[in-house]
C-alpha cells in the first residue's frame, strides 16, 4: 500500500494558466512523493492509448449526450455512437493541443488521495476546495455549447489497476525513480526511530 502509484497529467489549460507549481504543491503536501515526471507534447497515439475507450464507452457517453440534447430541445444530428466518438476526439484534440506535464506519484492510497484533491470531472459541480473547483469555472453545459471537451486542468487515475495501465503508456520502468523521501519516516516508520538524537 505504501508504494501505490497514480498517474497525474497537467493538461494544456493548467500549463497555459501557470498553475503547475500550485497543483504539484497541493499533491506533495499530502505526503505523496513524485517518482516520475515528463514535460511533453503528447502524440495522438499516446492520447488514444491513454484514454483506451471502446464501443461500450462511446454508447454510454453518446446516450447521455442525446438525452441532454433532447432535454434542451436541441436537434439530434448524430447517433449515440457518433456523439461518443466525438467526445473521445475532443479529449484527444485537447490533450495534444499543447505541452502537458505527466507525473507519477507514490504513497499509501495515492489513487484515492489524488482523486479527492482533484475533485469531480466537471469543475462547476466539483467539491469546494478541490483543484478543479478552486482554479477553473468550466461546465458540461458550456463545453457542449462550444462542442468541445471540458477544460478541467488535470487528469488523475480512477483506480490502482487503471493507474498502472496509464503509467505504462507514458513511462518506461527505468524512468520511474526509486528513492526514499524524508517524509516517509514520519508517515510510515512504526517506531519513529531516529527522530530524537
Amino acid at each position: 500500500m505504501k508504494n501505490e502509484r497514480t498517474l497525474v497529467i497537467l493538461k494544456p489549460d493548467s500549463i497555459q494558466r501557470s498553475l503547475m507549481g500550485e497543483i504539484i504543491s497541493r499533491i506533495e503536501k499530502t505526503g505523496l512523493k513524485m517518482v516520475a515526471a515528463k514535460f511533453i507534447v503528447a502524440t495522438r497515439e499516446q492520447a488514444l492509448s491513454h484514454y483506451n475507450k471502446d464501443e461500450a464507452w462511446f454508447l454510454k457517453v453518446g446516450t447521455k449526450t442525446v438525452e441532454n440534447r433532447k432535454n434542451k430541445n436541441l436537434a439530434i444530428e448524430k447517433t449515440e455512437l457518433e456523439y461518443g466518438k466525438d467526445m473521445l476526439e475532443g479529449n484527444v484534440s485537447f490533450i495534444t493541443a499543447g505541452p502537458i506535464l505527466v507525473m507519477v506519484f507514490e504513497g499509501n492510497k495515492s489513487v484515492g488521495i489524488v482523486k479527492k484533491i482533484v475533485g469531480g470531472t466537471e469543475p462547476l459541480t466539483s467539491d469546494v476546495g478541490t483543484i478543479r473547483s478552486d482554479y477553473t469555472i468550466d461546465s458540461y453545459e458550456l463545453a457542449n455549447i462550444d462542442a468541445r471537451c471540458v477544460r478541467n486542468l488535470i487528469h488523475c487515475s480512477d483506480e490502482a489497476e487503471e493507474a498502472q495501465r496509464e503509467i505504462n503508456v507514458w513511462f518506461k520502468d527505468n524512468e520511474i525513480i526509486k528513492y526514499t523521501h524524508l517524509n516517509e519516516k514520519i508517515l510510515y516508520d512504526v517506531n519513529l526511530d531516529g527522530i530524537l538524537d
